[in-house]
This record gives structure tokens, C-alpha cells and sequence, in this order.
């Protein structure tokens, strides 16, 4: 069998580094709307709204194929809800512990998608992809760490545990469902079941507090949210394409890289020297993951033909 390089070509590499930049801009505004007076919980069901218009284009160009069976269903929903999911408990643990610890323990979600495609899906990638992998996992904790003690309780650990694992298991899951399904499914079913959240995260908010409903509150949100939206969008074609132990750090890395750019240039704010070394690390991650040879092969290509016609 041939092992060309599949149509998809580098279609992976595109895809994941449109997730990066686009979350990499939400990552730097994503603030200002809280900041103005509109609640994080409602924020959430912004999103899960800014979801909507991405996955109703791509199923429309899909010719509106979506895949039903029940195994498609069950592995949608579940990447919808791990992701979702870990996004509600994330709210309850930043009233519980500092930010500054929580984002660190999450950041390391990878190393569990990296672990699971490597024991179950057998994958496997070359030296610069070994080492861009392990300089990636090297510069994740330190985009959101700051100096000093914890003064909160233990609970808040254990919740940044389970946004950890939720996240790691939905990248995985999310590679696993792009070998039954459509990515166009797996990102409708992923809007469905934020969609169906909305009402926990609005039983969640602090109504008794004065709530910002002007322009810079939910319409605000909606413009820095459908940057996460159709992030969230190619991150699904990116793993449709490349390898889950490959795309998770990439993104990762490079996501918080190119929120720290942003942050230096547009907003102003100098990154301290940990921060600095992270984005060194975080650089030439993205660097050699995006130089290693691509194995896809002309399986890929078929099973892309047989998940269109299912």
C-alpha cells in the first residue's frame, strides 16, 4: 500500500493552527466582558448560542448529512459533555481557589489525551514530533502560574483534577469519534449538548448582583465567544486529520503562546520571566510539531469516503 501523503495533506496542521490563533485572541479578551459586569455563568450560555451558526454552515455544506446510529450519538454527546462539562465545574472552582493554580492543573489535559492515544490507539510519531510533544508539556503549566501561597481550602484541587481529565479524555474521545462519524456531526452533537447546559449555568448566576446587559455585556461576550466557537470547530477537524498525540499539545501550547503575544502587543502587558521561558518552550513546540513528517497514509482517505457515505 501506498504511503503517500492522503487529499487531506497537511489539512490537520491548517486546521489546529486556526485553533490556536483564534483561541489565542479569545484567550486575551476573553476577560473583558466579566469585567464589565456580565457574569462568567452567562458568558457560558453565550458560547454555547455563538455554536450554533458554525455547526448549522458545516452540516450545510455537508449536504446535511448527519450520522445517527447510536454509537455516533453516544460518542458525540460524550465529547460534547466531557468539554461542556469540565466548562461548568471550571466556573465552580474559580470561586473556590486561585485562578493562578486552578489553569496550571488544567493546562496539563494533554498529558492524559497523550497517554490514552498512545496505550489504546497505538499511536506513535517520530523524534522532532517526541520532542515538540515534551517541550509542549514543559511550557503548558507555566502561562498561568503566579508566585505565592495558597490561602483557599484542598476542594478546588480536586475540581481542577476532573476540568483536567474531562478535557484530556474529550480530546481523545474526540480523535476516537472522528473514525465513526463526520467531524460536522461531532461538532453538531457537541452544540447540542452545550446548548442543553445553558440552563445549569444559568441556575449557577448571582442574579442579586447588578448584571451588565448593554453592548459591552452579551454582545461583547457573543464577538470574543464565536472566536472560541469556530476554534473549537477546527479542533475538530484538526484531530479528524492528525494525531490526537500530536494536536493536543500543539493546540495547547500554542493557544496560551499566542495569548501571550497578543497580551505583549495589544494590551500591553509584559510577561514575567517564567512566562517568557514558557512561550520560548511553547514556540519551538509548535515549531517541530508543525515540521514533523506527516504519516497519514491512503487509509486516511478512505475512511474519509466511507464516514461521508455513512
Amino acid at each position: 500500500m501506498s504511503h503517500a501523503p492522503s487529499r487531506a495533506g497537511r489539512a490537520w496542521l491548517f486546521n489546529a493552527l486556526t485553533t490556536v490563533v483564534l483561541w489565542g485572541i479569545w484567550g486575551a479578551f476573553s476577560g473583558l466582558s466579566p469585567e464589565r459586569g456580565f457574569p462568567e455563568t452567562l458568558v457560558y450560555c453565550v458560547w454555547a448560542l455563538t455554536m450554533i451558526p458554525p455547526a448549522l454552515i458545516v452540516l450545510a455544506q455537508a449536504g446535511w448529512k448527519l450520522n445517527r446510529s447510536a454509537r455516533a450519538i453516544v460518542y458525540g454527546v460524550a465529547v460534547g459533555a466531557l468539554g461542556a462539562g469540565g466548562q461548568m465545574v471550571l466556573f465552580y472552582a474559580v470561586t473556590r481557589g486561585p485562578a493562578y493554580l486552578i489553569f496550571p492543573v488544567i493546562s496539563l489535559s494533554p498529558v492524559v489525551t497523550i497517554a490514552l492515544s498512545f496505550l489504546i490507539m497505538g499511536e506513535r510519531t517520530g523524534r522532532l514530533g517526541a520532542l515538540g510533544i515534551l517541550l509542549a508539556l514543559l511550557a503548558l503549566p507555566t502561562f498561568d502560574f503566579a508566585p505565592g501561597g495558597d490561602a483557599h481550602g484542598g476542594s478546588w484541587l480536586w475540581m481542577a483534577l476532573f476540568v483536567m481529565a474531562c478535557w484530556g479524555l474529550q480530546a481523545y474521545f474526540m480523535k476516537s469519534a472522528n473514525h465513526i462519524m463526520s467531524a460536522e456531526s461531532i461538532f453538531f452533537y457537541m452544540t447540542v449538548t452545550g446548548l442543553a447546559l445553558i440552563p445549569v449555568a444559568w441556575a449557577m448566576t448571582d442574579f442579586s448582583r447588578p448584571i451588565n446587559y448593554g453592548a459591552s455585556g452579551p454582545w461583547l461576550a457573543a464577538a470574543i465567544q464565536v472566536l472560541n466557537a469556530i476554534g473549537a470547530l477546527t479542533l475538530v477537524f484538526a484531530f479528524r486529520y492528525g494525531k490526537a498525540i500530536i494536536v493536543a499539545p500543539l493546540t495547547n501550547a500554542g493557544a496560551p503562546l499566542a495569548t501571550a503575544i497578543i497580551s505583549l502587543v495589544a494590551l500591553g502587558v509584559m510577561p514575567g520571566s517564567l512566562k517568557l521561558a514558557g512561550i520560548g518552550l511553547a514556540l519551538a513546540a509548535s515549531l517541530l510539531l508543525a515540521i514533523e513528517p506527516d504519516t497519514a497514509t491512503d487509509d486516511d482517505a478512505a475512511l474519509d469516503r466511507e464516514i461521508q457515505s455513512a
